[in-house]
């Protein structure tokens, strides 16, 4: 059975003190141990940013790609080994920006993969610029006047898109996050997992203090009904919590839904896995000495 030493690499992250990058990396490996997955089952791929060196410091199998396209990486993954279970990590960034046609896709395919990005709200690898789910009005060093785009929202993205598992969670809430990932590891399907993430060099507007005082857990509201295929009401109550902020923001599960993911209806892989597939059928040799 895994335990979290296991996941333990031989350095340790670098990035800024305090910074929410460590609650997401904690919880990432809190969910692995309580989903009961061995290390060697797990693969974590990421962009480009802070968040995205997470691989760098989870004892599994990873790799860090290109900016915005953790997805294309994880989906290559899945497919190639659908006994493995997959995660995506990345900044809002890399995964409302740069990676927003891929995610798009890939919550409608149902590719089954767990994707967590990292939401704080600014670009804070290349030092402090808006990001695509800043705040209208916010001040940066590349909007000093005020952004003038709404931001993206995520949970009204995934219920347009055709996530099967929606959910957002805060960094400073580690139980709570541990349990979202776990769930979404679980799922059989894409899930998608948005995390308030504070930027304590960078952002000081949406800080610890900003959501301390404001988020609350769905679970905890007795009105609340997570959301499935079958009841439009509750997704329409799903969609409005999803728009509420201000002085009350939700965390927590959004939305649920079983239906089969892109792999179980892929004709090519219910024959075979391209993973036991002959290496003297195709010479891989080249292109793995290349990424070594």
């Amino acid at each position: 059975m895994t335990e979290l030493t296991d996941l333990q690499t031989k350095t340790n992250p670098n990035w800024c003190p305090g910074c929410g990058d460590y609650g997401v990396q904690a919880a990432v490996k809190g969910a692995i141990v309580k989903a009961g997955l061995k290390t060697s089952e797990v693969v974590i791929s990421s962009g480009i940013g802070c968040g995205s060196k997470i691989p760098h410091w989870v004892k599994c199998y990873g790799f860090e790609g290109l900016h915005g396209r953790p997805l294309p990486v994880a989906t290559g993954i899945k497919l190639a080994n659908p006994e493995l279970t997959v995660m995506a990590i990345g900044g809002d960034g890399d995964g409302y920006g740069l990676g927003m046609g891929h995610l798009i896709h890939s919550m409608r395919r149902n590719l089954d993969i767990t994707y967590v990005i990292q939401d704080n709200q600014i670009y804070g690898l290349t030092t402090g610029q808006t990001s695509p789910t800043s705040e209208k009005g916010v001040r940066t060093k590349s909007t000093p006047e005020g952004a003038i785009e709404i931001p993206v929202n995520p949970i009204e993205l995934g219920l347009a898109s055709g996530a099967t598992y929606i959910a957002r969670g805060y960094a400073g809430n580690l139980p709570h996050l541990t349990s979202l990932i776990e769930g979404g590891l679980k799922h059989r399907g894409f899930a998608l997992i948005d995390v308030f993430q504070p930027c304590v060099t960078f952002n000081k507007v949406n800080t610890y203090e900003y959501f301390n005082s404001r988020v609350y857990t769905l679970e905890d509201d007795e009105s609340f009904v997570v959301a499935g295929p079958g009841d439009p009401d509750a997704r329409c109550e799903a969609s409005r919590r999803g728009r509420e902020w201000g002085d009350k923001i939700p965390i927590g599960l959004f939305y649920r839904e079983e239906r089969p993911a892109y792999g179980d209806e892929e004709a090519a892989l219910k024959e075979s896995k391209p993973v036991d597939v002959p290496d003297k059928v195709v010479d891989i040799e080249e292109l793995k000495s290349s990424f070594m």
